[in-house]
């Protein structure tokens, strides 16, 4: 239900609040006559049997009963009719006190209806209670295990993420990355990180694969380049040695590293190995200590980053990460929307199966629910009040009364019976204690 307030203006009604199209308020507008006709019929047929009994009740004493139920009810039904009427304005335009209620009473309705939100909603205890009682987890996972449920948000969920990636500004985007890059990788020294990277490398002994490998690609590029060392042993010789001479000599030199490569592979403690690892550990100390190191790990750390060929690399990786995203977001028969309805899927039934992760979702509703409560829960009680205060009075009466007043004519309905059966009640036992 929604009110428009009053223009500030001319002071003139807005149009008015609704919960739909024109033709609602126009039907709710006629049931409510029909109500107030049959009730209004109600007073004046029990009027009717008054007057009637009232004038043969002479001739027929026990008109009396008749008349004085029939005066009871019209007292009972001008009585709920004052009741009801003075709610929404002045019965029969009169100013009587305590009238119109709703149209005088509207800013006190908009801080009592604040006050109950707050006392029924927003409290702590209150909507802890509320929330424990809802075990909204267990209910949640069971919407999301099924598979038409996670189908449904996984969809929903890929549409909501590929649009925005569509409304987001690819330059805003490398401009935040590049900002990021900036204050987190770049400008921090890079020396010690590295110094501790690579002595916690060491220690753990993750550097040893990667001399294998190095070790291996040396054995076998040796192994098939001979020609290559008896090139070098040529080129190196005197002229006046033997071409023969320089071919066994070479041949000897690729014998010999080939057969050090070897015993450096079978040999875990290799003098080779040995001095690796010695010249890590010092590496790793000078990326600390040494000040000239430093300065040139910066300098080429800088110059990496501003070389505009790693910019357009970036630039370019994002591209093609966003249009990837957008295709397989796009796509119901992709892996990654498949990923997304099964990981929704698995969700919904660990929320149902595991106690531990439903209690602590649960807990983190309510953090939250406090959160939003403790920060935003004021707020929403001024703007209850600040709303209810600028409506209409009266064009909020006659809404109120739309809604409610069908139901407010059974009162007058009821008041009619009631009085009724009142006056036929005391009226008997008038006649049986007193004669």
């Amino acid at each position: 239900m929604t009110l428009t307030p009053a223009s500030p203006a001319t002071g003139s009604p807005a149009p008015a609040l609704a919960s739909g199209a024109a033709v609602t308020d126009e039907q709710r507008a006629a049931a409510l006559k029909r109500m107030k006709l049959v009730a209004t019929s109600v007073l004046v047929v029990l009027a009717v049997i008054f007057v009637i009994a009232f004038i043969y009740e002479d001739r027929y004493p026990w008109l009396g009963y008749v008349r004085a139920g029939a005066e009871g009810g019209m007292v009972g039904a001008l009585a709920d009719w004052f009741a009801v009427t003075a709610l929404f304005r002045h019965p029969m335009g009169l100013p009587i006190p305590h009238t119109a209620i709703i149209p005088r009473k509207k800013d006190q309705l908009g801080e009592s209806l604040g006050s109950f939100f707050q006392q029924n909603f927003l409290e702590s205890e209150v909507m802890d209670e509320r929330l424990s009682s809802l075990r909204l987890a267990e209910k949640v996972g069971g919407w999301l295990s099924t598979e038409e449920n996670s189908t449904r948000v996984g969809a929903e969920a890929a549409q909501a993420a590929s649009g925005v990636l569509r409304a987001t500004d690819d330059d805003v985007v490398q401009d935040v990355i590049s900002t990021l890059v900036r204050d987190h990788v770049v400008a921090p020294e890079w020396s010690p990180t590295l110094s501790a990277l690579l002595q916690n490398v060491i220690d753990a002994g993750h550097h040893r694969p990667a001399f294998e490998l190095a070790l291996d690609r040396a054995t076998d590029w040796v192994r098939a380049n001979q020609d290559l060392f008896i090139s070098a042993v040529r080129s190196r010789s005197p002229q006046w040695i033997p071409d023969v001479v320089d071919r066994k000599l070479g041949e000897r030199i690729h014998t010999e590293a080939l057969n050090y490569l070897r015993a450096v592979k079978r040999d875990e403690h290799h003098e080779l190995r040995r001095s690796v690892d010695t010249w890590l550990h010092g590496f790793a100390a000078d990326l600390t200590d040494d000040t000239d190191l430093r300065a040139k790990v910066e300098k080429l750390k800088v110059s990496l980053f501003n070389d505009p060929r790693l910019a357009e690399l970036a630039s370019q990786a994002w591209a093609t990460a966003k249009a990837g995203l957008l295709e397989q977001l796009a796509s119901p028969t992709s892996d990654l929307h498949h990923a997304l309805v099964s990981a929704i899927r698995d969700l919904g039934v660990r929320l149902q199966t595991d106690a531990q992760l439903a209690e602590r979702v649960d807990t983190m509703v309510q953090q939250a629910a406090h959160w939003a409560a403790n920060n935003y829960g004021p707020v929403l009680v001024d703007i209850i009040g600040e709303t209810i205060h600028r409506w209409d009075g009266k064009q909020a009466a006659r809404t109120i009364e739309l809604f409610a007043g069908r139901d407010l004519q059974f009162i007058r309905i009821n008041g009619s019976i009631v009085g009724a059966l009142a006056g036929v009640t005391i009226y008997t036992l008038a006649h049986l204690l007193l004669g």
